[in-house]
């Protein structure tokens, strides 16, 4: 196994007090596979990401427990220079918003050629050499004229590609990619998740892809993991989830995708707004938004109920949720 997440659990300290981030996450990403972690806006993706890769502010953030185990060692238990020389090399981070990411006063060549300047000890012309072959692999065009050119000469789809390509450069065998395609338009968002898709397969690599968007994913996952709260609510193989999800929040995600099939009626949308983390409601986290939810729910939290052998839902009540589905309900 490439990437095994056991039980993580990550903390914020506030003014207001504690926010739980993180709240007992466990998962794996096997190396060529793909796994899409999916949820709304602070249900702890991109927390769980950063922990992964040692990128969380500390403080305010703190790792309060769990293992994060890369081609098992525990990533948890190095140093910060150990930390340093797996980044990049061993595991890379495509983020959001690729001109913040960027250097603005450096060429796009130069940061491209430094990391093999730094991690593989080049010479600055070899490295530019790299850098252009880089360009190349992740289709721009003129790659060659190009390397010389700022980041905000390039267009949002471009930048987002030499992002892919800094990620890539050391060809490492996990990429976390954090909202890739959000600020992109949906044509450009497409080839942007087709290229990802095409160079893991290429490189044999492990691909975490955190979204809000289920039609990002569609295409281009294996497993999808919904997060909650900090929690994961469920995980599947990714046609599975589509057919028939088995726990009300991912199928709350689902019904509110907009369908051809359904064009000129409402959409919808999930009642109420996600819990505030300094204050979690008791038992399923989702309760208090659930048409389906009782007594139980709100007083004990629901494990990871095994659905089928590689499928698993935090609900009392996901048969019902499958069957549910399956009638057309």
């Amino acid at each position: 196994m490439l990437l095994e997440v056991h039980d993580l659990r990550v903390e914020f300290h506030t003014r207001d007090g504690i926010a739980h981030a993180v709240n007992g996450v466990s998962l794996a990403v096997e190396a060529g596979e793909t796994l899409a972690v999916l949820g709304e806006s602070g249900s702890g993706k991109s927390v769980t990401a950063q922990a992964v890769m040692g990128i969380l502010d500390m403080p305010p953030g703190r790792i309060t427990g769990g293992e994060v185990l890369f081609q098992g060692r525990d990533l948890l238990k190095l140093t910060e220079r150990e930390r340093r020389k797996l980044r990049g090399a061993e595991m890379a981070m495509i983020f959001q918003d690729a001109l913040s990411s960027l250097n603005p006063v450096l060429t796009v060549g130069d940061q491209l050629g430094e990391m093999f300047i730094v991690h593989r000890g080049m010479s600055r012309r070899q490295a530019r050499v790299k850098a252009v072959e880089l360009m190349d692999r992740v289709r721009i065009p003129a790659a060659k004229e190009r390397a010389g050119d700022y980041p905000h000469q390039f267009s949002g789809g471009m930048r987002q590609r030499i992002m892919i390509a800094m990620a890539l450069a050391l060809e490492p065998s996990l990429i976390i990619a954090d909202e890739p395609t959000t600020a992109l338009d949906v044509t450009v968002q497409a080839q942007v998740m087709d290229l990802l898709a095409e160079l893991r397969r290429e490189l044999d690599m492990g691909l975490i892809l955190i979204t809000h968007d289920l039609g990002v994913v569609a295409d281009v996952a294996d497993r999808i993991a919904v997060m909650y709260a900090g929690r994961i609510v469920e995980t599947a193989p990714v046609y599975e989830i589509y057919k028939a999800p088995a726990h009300p929040y991912t199928r709350g995600l689902l019904d509110s995708i907009p369908r051809l099939d359904q064009k000129g009626r409402q959409l919808y949308a999930i009642k109420g707004l996600p819990p505030n983390l300094l204050d979690i409601p008791p038992g399923c986290a989702f309760n208090p938004r659930c048409p389906r939810a009782r007594d139980v729910c709100r007083t004990d939290v629901p494990p990871l109920f095994e659905v089928t052998g590689d499928r698993r839902s935090a609900c009392y009540f996901w048969k019902e949720t499958l069957d549910g589905h399956h009638h057309g309900g």
